[in-house]
């Protein structure tokens, strides 16, 4: 028996973990069983070269890390979190809501290479840690999509409250735009759902939003 895997995915500032916290009160509410999960597992050993590469120390620039690469460090991150975790829950028939999951990997790295081999890429990365790895396969992915200016405005006042600061793909505007581009992109390709979280040039209410995501996440409680 296997369990339902959510996943909520989108760039840097479009609002998941509002949408996550907002889910999860709900789910709450409603008395549903189930599990959180975020990637990428900062403080974890398995996130440390996750870590290092953010941090800039492969270079400055996302595209100094190819995709390949990049995604692997992501990759044996989740795994790790599978076998240490959730695995046992997910095969006993348990719902899983994430915050970010291989659908990261489609987004954040896709975009370093060119469109003539960004369809074998996503390939390559399912095969990888779907088939090879065994990671599940989520039911459904939720793409929010918010413009990039927007995203960046949210994101810069993220960072003044909490005292944070942005690492290598957060500070880089014009990469983070090729992101949202080949999110929009990959959606469509892989099947996922997109909320768009601005209509008419204006982001939409938190609340707007998070009834939208309900309507898809309820019926597989």
């Amino acid at each position: 028996m296997s369990g339902r895997l959510i996943v909520l995915e989108g760039t840097d500032g479009s609002g998941k973990s509002t949408q996550m916290e907002l889910l999860v009160q709900a789910l709450e509410q409603r008395g549903t069983a189930f599990r959180r999960l975020r990637f990428p597992r900062y403080g974890n050993p398995s996130c440390a070269l996750v870590e290092q590469y953010l941090a800039g120390a492969y270079g400055a620039h996302p595209d100094d890390v190819n995709a390949y690469a990049a995604a692997t460090f992501f990759a044996v991150d989740r795994y790790a979190s599978y076998q240490e975790d959730w695995k046992a829950d997910y095969q006993a028939g348990g719902l899983l809501i994430a915050d970010r999951y291989t659908t990261s990997n489609a987004v954040h790295q896709t975009p370093k290479l060119p469109p003539e081999e960004r369809e074998h890429y996503l390939d390559w990365l399912y095969d990888l840690e779907f088939d090879k790895m065994g990671l599940p396969r989520p039911d459904l992915v939720l793409y929010l999509d918010m413009p990039t200016e927007a995203a960046a405005a949210m994101r810069a006042h993220r960072e003044q409250i909490t005292g944070t600061h942005a690492d290598i793909h957060e500070r880089d505007e014009d990469y983070l735009r090729q992101c949202r581009q080949v999110g929009l992109w990959t959606a469509q390709r892989m099947g996922w759902q997109v909320v768009c979280c601005a209509q008419g040039g204006a982001v939409r209410s938190a609340a707007s939003i998070h009834a939208e995501i309900l309507n898809y996440v309820l019926p597989l409680r």
